[in-house]
């Protein structure tokens, strides 16, 4: 039965991971990021942006002290020391209307296609840059004059030269004097490398075999492989893409249209053929670039790296799983030597089958000059001194060949990196010295969400140094820029260009974290962290990139902690926090001194926050202290002092000279009820007098002070309200109060009938101190919602009984609550 095309992705996963023995798996080569910093936390970046978007393309002049950005209908030149110094210079080079308005005409999208894109911006030589555009789907490019930093009049037609679509892959340089580029230039055109402002323009071939199969372009290198070549070789220009798998294969669904990287390279001096391929490339060959998972891996960013001679030319290469991953994001990074791409081209070649569609190896004669190879010392002593010298057989043969049959697989057969929910999109590369006298590569790797990794290759595998968040808003990172001169790398992104330093040495605050953090560019002295560069006292510095843990002596050990009390009662739960400032460091507890938490082990629980001892007991009582291990080193983070003490009983039974000092709840109740009821005996004397004075004169009315009845509910606890509104208030609320006011004056004279004020109230137990000295003036009979609320005339202000605290407090000392914590200090409670 055919399984279910799904599952084939994984099934390559798998494979390509424990397939073999010399691969190391996934989960080996997924490396953390030592530290992370948020955006607030960066610390030396400069940032610049303008009222245009899209800050993609950069050019930096180290030289010269400018990094020239092009961005969307603005190039600027910026001081590459520090960019946000305000120091810029600006061209403007926008759309006109009618440009704009044709644009629309022919269906383009206003918000991102009908404006003017700086797709190519490149040194033309001496006082020029030149600079291309695509100018809302119709393409101009301009000779800029590199001191006035302004547009000439007249633009050049670009259509051969850049792409209509902005969002088209595309890659150009400028290499003595000639335009190298690749993308698809016209609308509905084929993809292309040509070569421009040069004698020879040249483009590649469409049939009957096209060399380029749907491709979208990444990057273009240049090598110089003619400087000091045994065979007098000549200086090519590679370029790395993604096209569309001529071949078909049973490892993908046939659904979807497989597409593979590759490689390209055509030779600088190439001329094209006399009869044949005329205006052609004659040095066009490519070949398959694997990494990981191959037909299911794309090319997103590619770096070279000049070792100081082009033999020792690394290629760095980012990719990403493809749309057909729906359920993961991963990203990898890989290695390619000089020696991989070469031998590639110099093996054997494919052919592309007509009845079965799909490319076999070619297994026939091949004709001598070897086809697609650069005019060399031999082909020389053949006659052969130019392409428009090859004969006819060789041409031929390059029109039906342009594939190799060997893929170019990465250094040492794996890739350096396999990252799991990152998706890297740009990759730039610097080349350290480190203490030991190695060259370390350490690679600046940025992220679709607009973080930045910073890492370093070490053997076989990557470090991440640290991670950084370069933007606020997530965005993807377009371009990155590495500048040894300014110590900086810039990072180029639609919302603007962000300079960083190309170390963080200072973030390092103890030898141990120095030491830790493996970054070539940084060393400790004894007693900070800094940078190598520059440094003359070389000797005296400490550094371990390659293992990350010797160089630092007892002396150097990070300082011991201030230690914390915390204080609990007995079953409480406690945490006692201890902060990682490394994602790679563990935790390790010891307990008075003692490795491991052996005495009651059940009671903690060890979480990345810290130490949580549920329902303590006295003997947990003692000195905890948290140690960061990390590679082998511990560094001290977090010491306490914790003191568990038993709990009071749950009944005590009350001792005689407590009794008398200090009465029990039915003592109170009774006093309460007992003053309830004398306050109710006044007021139905009082009542029964004006009933009857009022019955033997005919009228009657009572002076000041007045007293007036409402109901009590347990609204009226809520909040305290003055008399004024309570008596509004009174019959919409339902309450039953007695509040103090001014009766109304008649006008004949009325006998004053004075009040007799209550006997005072029994005095509070001391128990009752904190919220109830106001006891004898508001009054709570808890019997369900309802209750009695009762003011007295002299009350200046509502009762604190009836505020939150009495009732908390109240609610303990009746429900003995068992668990209390008791802290030293606010600043040092527990959880």
């Amino acid at each position: 039965m055919r399984r279910p095309m799904a599952w084939y992705p994984w099934v390559l996963f798998v494979a390509a991971t424990v397939g073999s023995p010399s691969r190391r798996s996934a989960v080996d080569l997924d490396a953390t990021p030592r530290t992370t910093v948020a955006y607030h936390e960066l610390s030396g970046a400069r940032r610049f942006s303008d009222h245009a978007l899209n800050y993609t393309t950069l050019l930096l002049e180290d030289e010269r002290g400018i990094l020239y950005v092009g961005a969307r209908g603005a190039i600027f030149a910026l001081n590459s020391s520090n960019i946000a110094d305000g120091s810029q210079r600006k061209i403007q080079w926008e759309v006109s209307p009618e440009k704009q308005a044709d644009c629309l005409q022919k269906g383009r999208n206003n918000k991102t296609e009908c404006f003017n894109h700086v797709r190519l911006l490149q040194r033309l030589n001496s006082t020029h840059l030149y600079a291309c555009g695509t100018h809302a789907f119709h393409p101009l490019c301009a000779p800029i004059d590199a001191d006035r930093f302004m547009l000439p009049a007249l633009l050049e037609e670009g259509k051969e030269k850049c792409p209509y679509d902005p969002a088209r892959g595309y890659t150009g340089l400028i290499v003595d004097g000639g335009l190298y580029t690749a993308t698809r230039y016209e609308f509905r055109s084929l993809p292309d490398i040509r070569r421009n402002l040069h004698q020879r323009p040249l483009k590649t071939e469409e049939s009957p075999v096209h060399w380029l199969n749907d491709a979208e372009f990444v990057a273009s290198v240049l090598v110089r492989e003619s400087v000091h070549s045994p065979v007098g070789d000549d200086d090519k220009i590679y370029y790395f893409f993604m096209e569309r798998a001529g071949e078909e294969r049973t490892s993908f669904d046939k659904s979807q249209v497989a597409r593979v990287a590759s490689v390209a390279r055509v030779c600088k001096s190439d001329l094209g053929g006399k009869s044949i391929l005329q205006r052609k490339w004659t040095s066009f060959l490519k070949a398959r670039l694997a990494c990981y998972i191959p037909a299911y891996e794309v090319l997103q960013a590619v770096h070279s790296l000049d070792g100081g001679s082009w033999p020792s030319t690394l290629f760095y290469a980012a990719f990403t799983l493809s749309a057909q991953w729906r359920s993961m994001e991963a990203s990898a990074v890989c290695q390619y030597n000089m020696s991989a791409l070469q031998r590639a081209f110099a093996g054997p070649y494919m052919q592309y089958q007509d009845s079965s569609r799909k490319w076999t190896r070619y297994e026939g004669a091949v004709p001598n000059p070897r086809p697609g190879s650069c005019i060399t010392d031999r082909a020389r002593q053949g006659g052969y001194h130019s392409s428009q010298d090859l004969p006819n057989g060789v041409l031929d043969f390059i029109k039906l060949h342009p594939l190799m049959a060997e893929e170019v697989k990465p250094a040492r057969g794996q890739p350096l990196l396999v990252k799991r929910n990152v998706l890297y999109t740009a990759l730039a590369v610097d080349r350290v010295a480190a203490l030991d006298g190695r060259q370390y590569d350490v690679l600046f790797l940025g992220t679709g969400a607009g973080w930045l990794h910073r890492a370093v290759v070490i053997g076989s595998g990557v470090h991440i140094i640290e991670e950084l968040q370069v933007f606020e808003a997530p965005q993807p990172v377009e371009r990155l820029v590495v500048s040894r001169a300014q110590r900086s790398v810039y990072v180029g992104a639609a919302s603007g260009v962000v300079q960083l330093p190309l170390s963080s040495c200072a973030r390092y605050g103890s030898c141990y974290d120095c030491i830790l953090a493996r970054d070539p560019n940084c060393a400790w002295d004894g007693r900070r962290c800094r940078e190598v560069a520059g440094a003359a006292d070389r000797a005296q510095l400490a550094q371990d990139v390659e293992h990350g843990k010797e160089g630092c002596w007892k002396g150097s050990a990070p300082a011991p902690p201030v230690q914390r009390s915390r204080t609990v009662l007995r079953g409480d739960d406690v945490l006692l926090p201890c902060e990682q400032r490394s994602n790679l460091a563990r935790a390790a507890w010891l307990v008075n001194g003692t490795e491991g938490l052996a005495a009651g082990r059940g009671h903690f629980r060890e979480g990345e926050d810290g130490l949580l001892l549920t329902d303590a007991l006295p003997e947990h009582s003692g000195e905890y202290r948290c140690l960061g291990v990390e590679n082998g080193l511990r560094s001290p983070l977090a010491a306490y002092a914790l003191r568990v003490l038993p709990a009071p009983p749950t009944d005590p039974p009350p001792p005689r000279t407590a009794r008398r000092a200090a009465p029990d709840m039915a003592t109170v109740y009774l006093s309460v009820i007992a003053l309830l009821g004398g306050l109710c005996l006044l007021l139905g004397a009082l009542l029964l007098r004006a009933s009857c004075q009022q019955r033997h004169k005919g009228h009657y009315e009572l002076g000041a002070p007045a007293v007036e009845l409402q109901t009590v509910s347990a609204n009226c606890l809520g909040a305290a309200r003055p008399p004024e509104e309570a008596a509004a208030r009174g019959a919409e609320d339902g309450c039953l109060q007695i509040i103090p006011g001014e009766a109304p004056t008649a006008t004949s004279p009325a006998r004053e009938l004075p009040l007799v004020p209550p006997p005072p109230p029994p005095p509070l137990p001391a128990e009752f101190t904190n919220g109830i000295a106001a006891l004898p003036h508001m009054l709570r009979k808890m019997n369900g919602n309802s209750y009695m609320l009762l003011r007295q005339q002299e009350e200046p202000s509502p009762s604190p009984l009836c505020t939150t605290s009495f009732a908390e407090e109240l609610s303990k000392i009746l429900e003995k609550r068992k668990h209390t914590q008791l802290v030293d200090k606010l600043d040092e409670s527990s959880v």
